[in-house]
């Protein structure tokens, strides 16, 4: 059964450009030509039935005819399966029979007009070419039934489908339209493809379109390289060992820096033999947040300048961002995990980088932990395909909820990643779907060897491990807006 649409629009074309009429609002064309203008008016179709989640009723009046069809938000055309194209002037209506013929047909035979051949419209050349074919045959329409006695015979009783008068833009209106459309509107940064049959055809000269997935890796990499104004904090947490937060922390860091031009920090802030070090590069130095801790206040001061981190961090040569270690050759009593220390590492931290990523321990309970919560923005909760860490991830977001007004936004607004733990365990997908009802976002991460390197490199992934990451730090970044 076709689709009704309420939403309709006009489009008048000429052989000099056109407009189109939505809802009342005109639009005048830029394009000079018939083909542009309708390929013009189409594209802005798509938009409007988009805007309004259905179809998109449109009638056409170009230079060969007057047509009718309807525009998906999708972009697809079809022509509604009763309508033909109309000439482009109305066929003057037959007159009504002389009032002196009988009110009734005697059973004398009489010549009927034929009915309709029961055949598919074709639609004419001059409409797109993306309009497909009606592929549902139309079934022939009954005989009209007999008038009641007393009507004038032939004549139908219901009042006759006039269409709307169409606007005649004059030139005035054309150019004063025209005037209020900004020409960055024509701006695309858009280029051909680069990957896959496309790109190969490319390398070799032509200009082809980059397919619908790499549209959506463009999408996700224009993400990933946002900026904000103040700096964002970011807590990747889950109270079960082996979850994969460090693993996550490392690669979203290396994501938001190559793609967001740098000042990306992680922060091991485990104290339970934090690990974060031993996964990334050394900066040649072996210190760690108890170094820096004594340093706080001349780093917070005015005379510190930013290149004073260098002595306390580790830069990453290839993925861009800097590591803050902890120490995992001492006990949790040993290593600074309180709340104040916290808060001053913090503070020194959201002075000189825009992006926080910090790798958390195990225990929720540290007056540390409780801080953090106060000051993050957003929460990554990762978990890997086995059923003892993904409760722990529910029983955090479960507990969040409950703690507060903050929590809850934080536990609403998370997101959940998900890491097929090895190649022997069950796809991430049923994890995701559940995760989805729970979070704002969930993503699946395929198993690849290359997760378990040391030091762990974004460009040592496969690559279809790589677009996974590249969507879950996407979906990342639209918790932080």
């Amino acid at each position: 059964m076709e689709r009704t649409s309420t939403a309709r629009a006009s489009v008048e074309l000429s052989e000099r450009g056109g407009s189109v009429s939505i809802d009342g609002t005109f639009h005048a064309l830029r394009a000079s030509n018939v083909d542009d203008a309708r390929m013009e008016a189409l594209e802005l179709l798509r938009r409007f039935a988009g805007d309004v989640g259905g179809p998109v009723t449109v009638r056409s009046t170009e230079p060969s005819g007057v047509f009718n069809f309807l525009i998906n938000p999708d972009g697809s055309t079809y022509l509604p399966a009763h309508d033909d194209p109309a000439p482009a002037q109305p066929t003057p209506p037959t007159p009504a029979p002389p009032a002196s013929q009988p009110a009734e047909h005697t059973e004398t035979p009489t010549t009927a007009p034929s009915p309709a051949p029961a055949t598919t419209t074709t639609p004419p050349a001059a409409l797109p070419p993306a309009l497909p074919q009606p592929a549902a045959p139309v079934v022939a329409q009954p005989a009209p039934a007999r008038p009641p006695s007393g009507a004038a015979p032939g004549v139908d009783e219901r009042e006759p489908s006039v269409p709307a008068p169409v606007h005649q833009p004059r030139r005035r209106e054309v150019q004063a339209e025209l005037r209020r459309q900004s020409l960055l509107e024509e701006i695309t940064t858009q280029g051909p493809a680069h990957h896959g049959v496309r790109g190969m055809l490319n390398a070799m000269g032509l200009k082809l379109a980059p397919s619908k997935a790499e549209l959506m890796e463009r999408d996700n990499i224009t993400k990933v390289s946002r900026h904000w104004v103040g700096p964002r904090t970011i807590a990747v947490v889950n109270g079960k060992g082996g979850s994969s937060k460090t693993p996550s922390t490392i690669l979203l860091a290396a994501l938001l820096a190559r793609y967001g031009g740098g000042n990306v920090i992680a922060w091991d802030s485990n104290s339970t033999r934090g690990t974060l070090g031993w996964r990334t590069e050394s900066g040649g130095h072996d210190a760690t947040v108890a170094d820096l801790l004594p340093r706080a206040s001349y780093l917070l001061g005015t005379e510190a300048r930013a290149s004073d981190l260098e002595a306390f961090t580790h830069h990453q040569s290839v993925d861009r961002f800097d590591v803050l270690r902890s120490d995992p050759t001492q006990l949790a009593s040993e290593q600074p995990a309180d709340e104040v220390s916290f808060r001053a590492v913090h503070a020194v931290l959201a002075r000189y980088y825009r992006i926080i990523l910090i790798d958390t321990g195990n225990d929720e309970s540290l007056p540390a932990w409780s801080s953090m919560i106060e000051r993050t923005d957003a929460i990554v909760v990762p978990t890997i395909t086995r059923p003892e860490h993904a409760e722990s991830a529910r029983l955090l977001l479960d507990g969040l909820a409950r703690s507060g007004r903050h929590g809850e936004r934080l536990a609403e607004q998370a997101t959940v990643i998900v890491s097929q733990a090895s190649a022997s365990e069950p796809s991430p997908a049923r994890y995701v779907e559940v995760f989805n009802g729970m979070a704002r976002a969930a993503v699946g991460i395929p198993y690849d060897p290359a997760m378990s390197n040391s030091p762990l490199l974004l460009d040592s992934l496969g690559a279809a491990t790589r677009r996974a990451w590249l969507a879950a730090g996407a979906a990342l970044t639209d918790a932080l807006t």
